[in-house]
This record gives C-alpha cells, sequence and structure tokens, in this order.
C-alpha cells in the first residue's frame, strides 16, 4: 500500500490527472455562494426642449444638434454599463421630466432601452419654456415613485427660459434628494441661433429675441406661462437669439443641490463621474464556480503534457539520434 502511494506521489502525472477528475467532478456540482453587490440604477433625463435643436455640437467631424449629440453619448454610456445596472429613460421639458418606464436591467433590456434613446425627439415636448431649476423638484418626486432609489445623469444645454430673475426663481435651499445627481453638459459655448422647425420637422426660421422677452404684468409672476416664448419667428441675422451651453449656471446649480457637473465632450470624463456616485441599492448576489473550477481542470490536463521530462524526452526524440 505504502509502495503504491509512493509511486503515486513520484508520477506527477498521476497528480495532475487526479487534480483534473477532482476539479471536473466540482465543476459539475457547480457550488454556489452568495454575496452582498452594490447595484447601480440610473435614470437618463435628456433636454427635449427647442434650445436642444441648436447645431453647435460636433460627432464625427459633422456639426449636429445637441439633442443628437445628447442621445449618442447616453447610448456609448449605456454600452459601458454592466449587466445588472438599471436604467430609465426620461424626457424634460416645461417644468417636469417624465418616465418612459421604471429602471430596468441593462442587459436583458439593451435592445429596448438604445431604442428608446433613439425615438427622443422634441416634438413631444408637453410645454414650450424650459424651467430647468424648477424640474429637479419634480424629478425628485418622480424618483420617489420608483420601486428603487435611482441616481440622475441630466443631458442639458443648461438653458432657461425665460431667463431667471427674482419672481421666478426655485428656492432650492431646502431641496432635498439631489445628492451627486449628475449635470453633463451638451453644446459649445459659441453664441448659435435656435432653429425653429415645424409639426414635419422642417426648418422655418430661427428664434429671434423678442421670443425670449419678458411678459409684462402680472405674466412675470405666473406659475406656468411666466416670459413663455411667443410664436413670432425671425430670419434677420441680427434679431436671432444666441444660445450656448451654460456650464457657469449648470455648475452653481449641481454645487446648489450637492450635485456633480461635468461636460458632455468626454465621455472618460462622464463615466469616470457615473462611478463616483453611490449605489442606489445592495441586491444578493449569486456567485457560480463552474467555470473556475472548469478551467482549473482544463489547466491540470494540459500541465500533464508540458513537464519538463516530457519535454527533454520530446527533444530527445527529435534530435536525439539525428
Amino acid at each position: 500500500m505504502n509502495k503504491n502511494i509512493t509511486k503515486i506521489k513520484g508520477n506527477k502525472n498521476l497528480i495532475y490527472l487526479f487534480l483534473t477528475f477532482i476539479c471536473l467532478v466540482i465543476g459539475l456540482i457547480n457550488p454556489k455562494f452568495t454575496m452582498k453587490k452594490d447595484i447601480s440604477n440610473y435614470i437618463f433625463v435628456v433636454d427635449i426642449t427647442q434650445s436642444m435643436l441648436t447645431q453647435d455640437a460636433k460627432l464625427n467631424g459633422e456639426k449636429v444638434s445637441r439633442l443628437k449629440y445628447a442621445k449618442n453619448t447616453a447610448k456609448k454610456v449605456l454600452e459601458q454599463l454592466p449587466c445588472k445596472t438599471k436604467v430609465s429613460i426620461g424626457m424634460f421639458a416645461g417644468v417636469s421630466v417624465a418616465a418612459t418606464y421604471t429602471p430596468i436591467e441593462v442587459c436583458e433590456n439593451y435592445s429596448a432601452i438604445n431604442e428608446t434613446i433613439e425615438r427622443l425627439d422634441w416634438r413631444s415636448v408637453w410645454a414650450g419654456n424650459t424651467r430647468l431649476r424648477a424640474s429637479m423638484i419634480n424629478l425628485a418626486r418622480l424618483i420617489r415613485s420608483f420601486p428603487e432609489s435611482a441616481q440622475v445623469v441630466y443631458f442639458t444645454d443648461g438653458e432657461e427660459a425665460p431667463k431667471l430673475h427674482a419672481f421666478n426663481t426655485e428656492d432650492l435651499n431646502q431641496f432635498q434628494g439631489a445628492n451627486n445627481w449628475l449635470f453633463v453638459g451638451i453644446g459649445s459655448d459659441e453664441g448659435t441661433p435656435i432653429p425653429k422647425y415645424d409639426n414635419k420637422n422642417q426648418l422655418i426660421g430661427y428664434w429671434s429675441n423678442e421670443s425670449f422677452a419678458l411678459q409684462p404684468g402680472v405674466a412675470q409672476i405666473s406659475a406656468q406661462n411666466a416670459g413663455g416664448r411667443d410664436d413670432n419667428v425671425s430670419n434677420a441675422t441680427y434679431d436671432r437669439y444666441l444660445s450656448r451651453l451654460d456650464e457657469k449656471y449648470l455648475k452653481s446649480l449641481a454645487k446648489e443641490v450637492k450635485g456633480n457637473y461635468v461636460n458632455g465632450g468626454d465621455l472618460e470624463n462622464i463615466l469616470s463621474a457615473m462611478k463616483d456616485q453611490p449605489s442606489a441599492w445592495r441586491d444578493n448576489t449569486e456567485v457560480q464556480l463552474r467555470n473556475i473550477f472548469s478551467f482549473l481542470a482544463l489547466f491540470f490536463f494540459i500541465i500533464q503534457f508540458l513537464t519538463i521530462d516530457r519535454v527533454k524526452s520530446l527533444v530527445s526524440l527529435k534530435y536525439g539520434k539525428s
């Protein structure tokens, strides 16, 4: 008996074969264990107001609208998210954000989420003005209605229409719920006119300066239509309203609600900022060991053919009698 054990110990190939068999058996059993894992839930909010139609963003060397650029960036971010991450797509216009659905898992629903982003259209707007600051409170209320909490990634140019003044600036001093929200600035700092399209998406002119003028009297303090854009169209170049990415305002807004800001021109910066956002919740994740032991079985099976003695014998067979 002792001689047999000694013989087995002296034969490395038998040991490797034995280990291969053991790993295969364990792999077939497929042991599992459960561990806690941080799960990220996001809502990608895309500004679909008319300032986002301004063509001052570049995509593949071609000037495109801010909206098209934002959609392309959102899809690139989606590609980088790991499985188990959940995502919802939201649209911003007026003073509110509408979610297309509650957050869903990215790997199982990748095509559906990608298609939702692709179909975002400015013609879905339900209000003509842009009250980004006021939307924060409504967005927080929307997220509280989700089954699980979600972090915000807000794609916007920071355009407020009408411009903020003493009567229409929401007080966010007591606002809670926006910790670590991420604002992604879309557009450039070049002054570019905002195009105006009809319902068939045909260009019919550009927004004029008068379109952004404050309405007099009581309209200035109206909750819904303060300073709303009128329906005039001006094609005179000197009279066009020039829109810019308002980074200063977005940085200030992010700081005010304890969020973060990043320029949308750098995908890596966006992904890095998203990693800094705390996970929405923790979940029990089942880890299967089948693949690990299958790999070990293959490793031990191959290594028995790569021992020094075997290599020497192969070399001697080839060159020893030459």
